[in-house]
C-alpha cells in the first residue's frame, strides 16, 4: 500500500519539537497528509495495515482515526469502513455560507475583545502576507496553517470557545483541504489582502458592526470567486 508507506516515512521523520501523545502525533500527521492530498480523497483507511506498518497498537491509531472522523476528514460507512472524505463543489459552497455568518460574528466579537497587542500582531502578519502576494505577482494568496492564518487569528480573538471549536477545529481543515484539492491561485489575491486590512482597521477602531460587515463581505466575495472558478 503506497499510502501506508508514505505515512510511515513521514512519521519517522517528524521534527524534534513534535510533542504530545502517540495518538496526537499520528492524528496530526494523518490530518496533514489528508489535507494536502498525500492521502487522496476516497482512500480507504485500514486500521490493521496502518497499525502493522507504523508499528503501533490499535488503541492510539483508533483514537486518531476517531478524531479525523469527528473533524469530517474521514467518513465511515457500514460494511465499507473509514475513507477519506470526497469533496464536492456543493459542500464547499455550503461551508462558505456557514463561514460568512460565523466569521462575521467572530470579527464582531474580536472588535470588542481583542487586545491591542494582538491587533498589532495582525497588522504585522498582513505585512508578511503583502510581501508574499507581491512575490507571487498577485496571482496567489496562500496562508500557512494556524497562527499564520489571518482568519484563524480573528476567530481566536473572538474569545468565544464554541466559535473557536466550530471554525478552527470542525471546519478549518476541511476548508484547507478544498483549497489544496482545487488549487489556491486566485485573481483576488491583492483585493483579498486589502479586504483583510479593512477588517483589521475596524477591529482596531473597536467598531463591531463594521468589522462584521467587512468580514461577511469578504467571505461572500471569496465564495463567489471560488464558485466561478470551480464552475468554469
Amino acid at each position: 500500500m503506497r499510502i501506508v508507506d508514505n505515512i510511515a516515512i513521514n512519521l519517522d521523520r517528524r521534527p524534534p519539537d513534535d510533542t504530545g501523545t502517540l495518538a496526537e502525533q499520528v492524528f496530526h500527521r494523518l490530518r496533514r497528509q489528508i489535507v494536502e492530498g498525500e492521502i487522496p480523497p476516497g482512500t480507504k483507511i485500514s486500521e490493521p495495515e496502518l497499525s502493522r506498518t507504523l508499528g503501533i497498537s490499535r488503541g492510539p491509531l483508533r483514537e486518531a482515526i476517531g478524531r479525523l472522523e469527528a473533524g469530517g476528514l474521514l467518513v465511515r460507512r457500514a460494511n465499507v469502513g473509514a475513507r477519506v472524505v470526497e469533496l464536492s463543489i456543493e459542500q464547499l459552497l455550503e461551508i462558505f455560507l456557514i463561514r460568512e455568518a460565523l466569521e462575521g460574528m467572530a470579527a464582531r466579537l474580536a472588535a470588542e475583545r481583542m487586545p491591542q497587542e494582538e491587533i498589532d500582531e495582525l497588522r504585522a502578519l498582513l505585512e508578511g502576507h503583502r510581501a508574499q502576494v507581491e512575490q507571487d505577482a498577485g496571482r496567489a494568496y496562500f496562508q500557512k496553517e494556524g497562527d499564520l492564518d489571518f482568519h484563524y487569528r480573528i476567530v481566536q480573538g473572538s474569545r468565544n470557545d464554541r466559535l473557536i471549536q466550530i471554525l478552527c477545529d470542525d471546519l478549518y481543515h476541511l476548508v484547507r483541504m478544498y483549497r489544496f484539492q482545487f488549487g489556491m491561485a486566485s485573481p483576488r489575491a491583492r483585493r483579498g489582502l486589502q479586504e483583510h486590512v479593512h477588517i483589521v482597521d475596524a477591529i482596531a477602531e473597536h467598531d463591531p458592526e463594521m468589522a462584521e460587515l467587512f468580514m461577511r463581505r469578504h467571505v461572500r466575495a471569496s465564495r463567489r470567486n471560488v464558485e466561478n472558478l470551480l464552475r468554469a
